[in-house]
């Protein structure tokens, strides 16, 4: 499994947005939703309709799910932007509680993973991106931009389901160099 970054840049996640959104609205919620959650992909492309929406003009305020890989509950809230990417992508879907929120082209079955990377990385890619991309960018973006936003690490932590403060460090991607910087920033 390839090591991969959270994408720091705001301008580049738009431009991913932006890109995915005329090119597919399933493509598009699938990132958006993946950014503003922390999920796991495994969690993520296992969501079905009625996961995230009451009727196909109802989005719910919360997902409640059990985590794949911890077997543990998850519940939280939706964040505006998901709650309006799911409105829009619901707009354009038969409403069927039970059916996948990503299907594959081919059906009734879930998006695969090695195809929710293609298409994240392709987005990616056109952004301008170069460092390496994955489905696991999504989770690694979230908790990036959560800890820049001044959360606690260890919230962060918790939301990850992390051992350590330390762990959740690495996972986002703050290198020794930024913290070294805290030191010769503050220079009192």
């Amino acid at each position: 499994m390839e090591f991969v970054q959270p994408i720091r840049d705001r301008k580049q996640i738009e431009a991913i947005k932006k890109i995915l959104k005329a090119s597919s609205l399933r493509s598009h919620v699938l990132f958006v939703l993946g950014i503003n959650s922390g999920l796991r992909v495994s969690d993520l492309l296992n969501l079905i309709l009625g996961d995230v929406a009451e009727s196909k003009s109802k989005v719910k305020d919360r997902i409640s799910l059990r985590e794949e890989k911890t077997g543990k509950q998850k519940d939280f809230p939706l964040s505006d932007n998901a709650k309006k990417a799911l409105q829009e992508y619901l707009r354009t879907r038969e409403y069927e509680p039970s059916a996948p929120l990503f299907p594959s082209r081919k059906g009734g079955t879930p998006l695969k993973r090695a195809q929710a990377w293609k298409i994240l990385n392709d987005a990616a890619r056109l952004a301008g991106i170069k460092e390496r991309i994955g489905t696991h960018t999504l989770r690694k973006t979230f908790a990036y931009h959560a800890y820049k936003s001044g959360q606690d690490i260890t919230l962060i932590q918790k939301l990850l389901n992390h051992s350590s403060p330390a762990v959740t460090l690495r996972y986002i991607g703050i290198t020794q160099e930024q913290m070294d910087d805290v030191y010769l920033t503050v220079n009192l």
